[in-house]
């Protein structure tokens, strides 16, 4: 009579996948670390109603009634006040550099004309490149002209208080104004896919010389780990750059997005980009037992790197602790570069604050994958 299920037999299999699991720290922390990373960004990180969004204020009326508004403003919990050009040419670099995303300006003789009765314009910035980070914003600001001036305008000025406002918030989108999703996700579609490519490439690179047992013949041989290195990742750089040239090709003649930018100065930056990804592919190579685990250390910096770049979420609507963790990545500085050269023509200098620290993580991360690469040769 056949035995449909045997209890002995099921302990013993299940005891023997304990004790593997116990012999495989790296794969079992992993498999408790991607849970929790995704508890605590979802929990905690993400906020699809940001507040305290950086904001460039230009007073040029400096009156009281133009102090109130300013204070206004800030009371909405949505502005961040962070600077006061003297001028629109400023903050418009601003803009461009995404130091700020609105830039408010109160103009001249604001305050004459709203005592005359003329509503004058309270005139708004906003950077649109990414659609969904302020839009609660814009709408607290449409409001701002029923109740800035409720405490100011009393007695004889009391008339100017029922609707309409005494004056109007006229809120112009630059880069992006009619509000079109694609042209923020499909620009930094090319960051998020770069880093997902070249990173699980490389990382199986070391481990699957391991597994077929060809890293022995090559470790009998007279080269150096940074011949190694570098020979493993330049096929792939030529990859990494054809799948730049296939997804800005797509995002201009089938989604229509405009390339207002110098796209020689978009492929210079994307080469270290893409070197950045190879080399943290490659530590990871170093550390991975075997393909799964390389695998698994890859996904664990991806989940964090397109959850807290700004790609799918508003950054500045983050906590400022993930805010910095987010500034370490290399996906959030290319995000704002892409996005910058393509829809706001940023030029070198505008971009220059985001180019340096791709640098220097591809310079501590390919020190780091050298040195991880010499222990494994020991």
């Amino acid at each position: 009579m056949t035995r449909l299920f045997s209890w002995r037999n099921f302990s013993a299999i299940a005891i023997k996948e304990l004790i593997q699991m116990r012999r495989d720290p790296l794969t079992f922390g992993l498999m408790v670390g991607i849970p929790l990373i995704q508890l605590v960004i979802f929990g905690f990180a993400i906020n699809l109603d940001p507040k305290d969004l950086p904001t460039a204020l230009i007073d040029a009326d400096n009156s009281a009634y133009s102090r109130a508004i300013a204070q206004a403003v800030r009371n909405t919990g949505y502005f961040d006040i962070t600077a006061t050009p003297q001028h629109e040419a400023q903050a418009q670099d601003m803009l461009v550099r995404g130091e700020v995303q609105f830039v408010i300006q109160i103009p001249p003789g604001f305050t004459r004309a709203l005592l005359a009765g003329k509503h004058p314009a309270l005139l708004v910035m906003a950077d649109a490149t990414e659609p969904g980070s302020g839009g609660n914003a814009l709408a607290a600001l449409a409001e701002l002209g029923q109740r800035a001036l409720v405490h100011d305008l009393k007695g004889p000025l009391a008339t100017l208080q029922p609707t309409p406002p005494p004056f109007e918030t006229r809120i112009q989108r630059w880069y992006n104004p009619e509000s079109i999703t694609q042209y923020s996700i499909v620009p930094g579609l090319t960051g998020v896919i770069l880093t997902m490519t070249m990173m699980i490439m490389t990382a199986l690179s070391i481990t699957k010389e391991h597994e077929l047992g060809t890293m022995e013949h090559m470790l009998s041989l007279p080269i150096q780990p940074l011949e190694v290195m570098t020979g493993k990742i330049a096929p792939y750089i030529l990859l990494g750059y054809v799948q730049v040239a296939i997804i800005l090709l797509a995002a201009h003649f089938v989604f229509g997005v405009p390339v207002s930018g110098n796209l020689l100065m978009l492929a210079a930056v994307a080469i270290i980009f893409i070197i950045a990804n190879l080399l943290l592919g490659f530590t990871f190579s170093t550390v991975a037992q075997n393909q799964l685990q390389a695998i698994q250390m890859s996904f664990f910096f991806f989940l964090p790197s397109i959850l807290m770049s700004g790609f799918m979420f508003p950054f500045h609507g983050m906590p400022r602790w993930a805010q910095w963790i987010g500034e370490t990545l290399p996906l959030t500085h290319f995000m704002r570069i892409i996005r910058g050269i393509m829809l706001k023509g940023a030029t070198f200098t505008d971009i220059i604050q985001e180019v340096w620290p791709i640098v220097v993580f591809t310079i501590v991360i390919g020190i780091l994958a050298l040195t991880r690469y010499r222990r494994t040769l020991d």
